[in-house]
């Protein structure tokens, strides 16, 4: 995994260097790790399909990135126009450099919330009912740049069990990416793992969005073998962003187009999004703040 990151880092990098065309006849749509990625093309092949004629390009492409830090590497570097990132990732970015990317886009929960949660699960047959149940076992979170998977239960864990991670659990680890935290948590490989999920609706449908639903949804977990031991306060919904040198028009154009995604291809707008939304809403900086002096004052940038 680790090599596999190494070299999809350097790919970005590498693009990052190159004399690229900024010429829009082609856009380009980063997509971030932790899913299957043969997974992850299918579900935005529509957005090949749509939007040359959208936005007047020749042709779009997408990189699946390994991991999270591969797409914020290609977004800085200005070889990439579009993503969907979590909190953490953004803030990331905008710590490194604010002026590289907007973020213009969020989705809305069914309950109207613009915001997830993390959720820690272990093995059903683990006999855990508790956070507590968890002091001195070995926690997998999802990858270092993940809101849910890592950044928000390195803060607000030390306060639900009054120990630094560190003291409490007896060993943390990576999963790779939240698909394959959990798969890792259902093979015995860590007690528990931390995911996002909506908290909406119920556990036992792997909630309305999130990866457990997505993970449901593909028929890879079956939720009667997890137990949900901890769920944190309400996390802010990731943003869509966009390249911030792109044109006022290319922007308004591609915002329109995403906001009436919902309605105008709902089969599109479900398969990128994963899970049920009711749509999405305008966000910018001030949205993420919270996540941002978060991420500054626990990981830095």
């Amino acid at each position: 995994m680790f090599k596999k990151t190494l070299l999809a880092t350097a790919a970005f990098a590498a693009l990052a260097t190159s004399a690229y065309a900024q010429d829009m006849n082609e856009f380009r749509i980063g997509i971030l790790g932790g899913e299957n990625e043969a997974d992850r093309l299918r579900n935005f092949q529509c957005l090949v399909d749509k939007l040359p004629d959208v936005l007047g390009v020749e042709k779009v492409s997408l990189f699946p990135a390994a991991d999270y830090d591969g797409v914020i590497q290609g977004l800085l570097g200005g070889t990439l126009d579009y993503a969907e990132l979590g909190a953490s990732g953004y803030a990331k970015a905008y710590l490194a450099d604010p002026n590289a990317v907007e973020p213009i886009l969020t989705t809305v929960q069914t309950d109207g919330s613009m915001g997830y949660h993390s959720v820690m699960v272990a093995r059903k047959d683990s006999g855990m009912t508790s956070l507590e149940d968890m002091k001195g076992k070995k926690l997998g979170f999802a990858d270092p740049d993940s809101t849910s998977g890592f950044l928000i239960p390195t803060v607000t864990l030390p306060e639900a069990t009054g120990a630094p991670v560190d003291e409490f659990f007896g060993e943390t680890g990576f999963g790779g990416g939240h698909e394959n935290l959990v798969l890792e948590v259902v093979k015995g490989t860590f007690d528990a793992g931390t995911t996002w999920a909506s908290g909406v609706g119920d556990f036992e449908d792997g909630y309305t969005s999130g990866n457990l639903r997505k993970m449901v949804d593909k028929g890879i977990l079956n939720m009667d073998d997890l137990v949900e031991l901890w769920e944190s306060p309400l996390i802010p919904n990731g943003p869509i962003v966009v390249r911030t040198s792109m044109s006022d028009d290319t922007k308004a154009t591609f915002k329109e187009f995403m906001m009436n995604l919902p309605e105008s291809d709902p089969e599109c707008f479900s398969a990128i999004q994963g899970g049920d939304y009711t749509g999405f809403a305008e966000v910018n900086v001030d949205f993420y703040k919270p996540i941002i002096d978060a991420r500054k004052a626990t990981i830095g940038g």
